[in-house]
């Protein structure tokens, strides 16, 4: 199979073909962060780099070969986290970058495979304009069922699907729900929730003291606990983004007041401290193995993990491809 990934991030979907036995002759990946690049390269040294997807038209591709397009299109303009500019905004709109690619792609090969993903929270208009693009309606699936946090997201794909009276649709069914626990996949210390809590991209910004954290937290800038709640949200790229440039502070310990209806970071009490999650505990919310990240600081870790795919969510897509 030669496959194209664009927004590859940290080669989730390399990873997930690897691990359901697909065999992979080619695979072209399009990112900018040299990190992901690292990374990708670390467990995939064949991994072909053809840069910035805006520039796809200069790629060396024998487009015709491609069986399998991937797409994890910038959310930051359709998640409730963001400022909500919608599809069309600077980033969100690279998505239709990947429509033309596709579409470039189905003139000379019309059977290729295609995987997008986004939010959950983006808009039912901005959903609509994304299916109507691609010719299908997602499917909605939540990574709370294979791993211990709540990632509520959209996929659509041309892998399975079926018409319904007015539509074609996504037909990957809900994977079996594993029963994972915030507790069962810390590496020390107490939670107090069930599944993990959420991080938000507004956690990139910088907090210096114990105070800046209590008044973004009050400002609903970053996240406080939810107490009894029993799901968490999503890890987002931002939980550990504010750290890439300051090392010194990624192993820091953070307190946090519980304030009901507001949030703040994923913490873990420890002999009275609280905590936030280590790089393991980071790559176990994603369903990637213990190290799978260790030659990349826990900053850098953070931020392709919390930006990335659930690689179990991944897996379960690609076992319906035909073989």
């Amino acid at each position: 199979m030669n496959v194209v990934s664009l927004f590859n991030g940290m080669n989730t979907g390399r990873q997930a073909l690897e691990n359901v036995g697909i065999k992979v002759n080619k695979y072209y990946s399009s990112e900018i962060k040299p990190y992901a690049i690292e990374l990708t390269q670390h467990h995939f040294p064949d991994t072909i780099q053809v840069g910035d997807v805006t520039k796809w038209k200069e790629w060396d591709i024998d487009w015709k070969s491609i069986d399998l397009i991937l797409s994890g299109s910038p959310c930051q303009d359709l998640s409730a986290a963001g400022k909500r500019a919608g599809i069309n905004g600077s980033k969100s709109s690279l998505f239709f970058v990947f429509v033309e690619i596709l579409d470039h792609i189905k003139k000379l090969n019309p059977k290729v495979l295609f995987l997008q993903e986004n939010v959950g929270s983006a808009s039912k208009l901005d959903v609509g304009i994304m299916s109507r693009a691609l010719g299908v309606y997602p499917v909605r699936i939540n990574s709370k069922l294979v791993t211990a946090q709540l990632r509520d997201r959209y996929y659509w794909s041309n892998i399975k699907t079926k018409e319904t009276m007015f539509d074609l649709v996504t037909d990957i069914p809900q994977p079996k729900d594993l029963g994972i626990m915030f507790k069962d996949i810390i590496t020390g210390g107490q939670v107090e929730r069930i599944k993990a809590l959420a991080l938000l991209e507004s956690e990139s910004r910088v907090c210096t003291s114990q105070e800046s954290i209590k008044k973004r937290a009050e400002r609903e800038f970053i996240n406080i606990i939810y107490v009894n709640v029993d799901k968490a949200n999503a890890m987002l790229e931002s939980d550990y983004k504010q750290f890439i440039k300051d090392p010194i502070r990624e192993d820091l310990y953070l307190k946090s007041r519980i304030k009901k209806g507001k949030q703040t970071p994923n913490l873990i009490q420890d002999n009275d401290l609280v905590r936030t999650l280590n790089q393991i505990e980071m790559e176990r919310l994603q369903g990637f193995p213990d190290g799978y990240t260790s030659i990349l600081s826990k900053a850098k870790a953070g931020s392709l993990l919390g930006d990335g795919w659930t690689l179990p969510i991944i897996e379960h897509i690609f076992n319906f491809i035909e073989r």
